[in-house]
């Protein structure tokens, strides 16, 4: 069966676009009205690393069984889809229109997937024992959940690192490193088995790139722990938050690696934190593994990129993470400093804006 997804967010969601099309899916992406234009007369161009291939493998939107097309985010009725994914950064849903259409979405009764690396309020009600009133603080606005059902909602961990050339246009998007989207099952057989035909399609794409058939990287794993797509946050808490200097921003490779005996003292406690949620010592990743992918990730990450541009918002992951680590009497000074150095860029950026 061939299903339709209505992906909120273009940039980042055109990677999920473009898998899911090679699997004969179909996906329709919100975004501005000039990516929409683009998108709509020219397609999606996505680049990735294929392992026996020198340079990067082009895959385009329009040679692939699949459709894709955009909107913006008036145009659309969520009760149209089988599957909504969430791939827009967490300050925009509050932007005008789109704080409109998520609540359409949560009102259609249509399952949801988020791909943010800050977990959308509704999801971390599915974890019992966390205060979710608490952690209202660190969401830009919460108020943008209230009418999504936590038992419509899953979190897919967004492993895979990808960005757009500033060179190109904004229908192009290139994958630096490529791992997998990692997604918790729905509470629901009936939508968990959405994802997992997504997941056995997506497994048998063989894509011929003009050399011949070739497995291409970046599978969709849907796992039946609620914890697994936490992983990320020992990533996010080492490297990406850690990027944040007082004054400048370094690359997530330096952060991780000019003190690997801190960085793996601040992924071991993120991971206890998350044993202590619930979370299984396998549902994780190992911090060599990551280590080892930190060497190729030569930039700073997309928060620190924000803060040094002078956003006055940005996910806040740093603060989740600390806020849940109150709650279980549980603490780590470079975290704090780690939170205290995005709290003091953002002050600063709010006041100049």
């Amino acid at each position: 069966m061939a299903y339709n997804t209505l992906i909120m967010g273009a940039s980042y969601g055109s990677l999920l676009a473009i898998k899911l099309l090679l699997a004969g899916h179909s996906a329709k992406l919100i975004c501005l009205p000039e990516e929409a234009e683009l998108i709509n007369t020219e397609g999606q161009l996505v680049r990735i690393p294929v392992r026996g291939r020198e340079g990067l493998v082009e895959v385009h939107s329009n040679d692939l069984p699949g459709t894709i097309s955009a909107a913006g985010p008036g145009d659309v009725d969520p009760s149209e889809y089988d599957l909504i994914a969430l791939a827009m950064q967490e300050p925009q849903y509050r932007s005008p229109g789109v704080r409109e259409l998520l609540d359409a979405v949560g009102k259609s009764g249509k399952p949801c997937m988020s791909i943010m690396n800050m977990p959308p309020l509704p999801y971390l009600a599915r974890i019992p024992g966390l205060d979710t009133d608490s952690l209202k603080q660190c969401y830009t606005d919460p108020t943008v959940w209230d009418n999504v059902d936590p038992k419509l909602i899953t979190l897919c961990s967004p492993d895979p690192q990808a960005f757009r050339p500033p060179e190109e246009k904004t229908n192009v998007l290139q994958v630096s490193l490529p791992t997998n989207f990692k997604a918790a099952r729905f509470e629901s057989d009936e939508h968990t088995a959405i994802l997992r035909q997504m997941q056995a399609d997506i497994e048998a794409i063989r894509f011929d790139d003009g050399q011949g058939e070739v497995e291409l990287p970046v599978k969709l794993k849907v796992h039946d722990s609620v914890f697994v797509p936490l992983a990320k946050w020992s990533m996010l808490l080492t490297g990406n938050y850690r990027c944040v200097l007082p004054d400048e921003m370094q690359s997530i490779r330096d952060a991780v690696h000019s003190d690997m005996d801190k960085s793996r003292t601040v992924y071991e406690w993120v991971s206890e934190v998350c044993r202590a949620m619930g979370a299984d010592p396998a549902d994780q990743v190992p911090f060599e593994k990551y280590a080892n992918a930190a060497n190729g990730l030569t930039k700073p990450s997309s928060a620190a990129r924000a803060l040094a541009n002078g956003v006055p918002n940005i996910e806040r992951a740093d603060c989740l993470v600390k806020t849940i680590a109150g709650q279980k009497c549980m603490q780590n000074d470079t975290v704090d400093e780690t939170v205290g150095r995005v709290e003091s860029w953002l002050a600063k950026n709010r006041a100049a804006a």
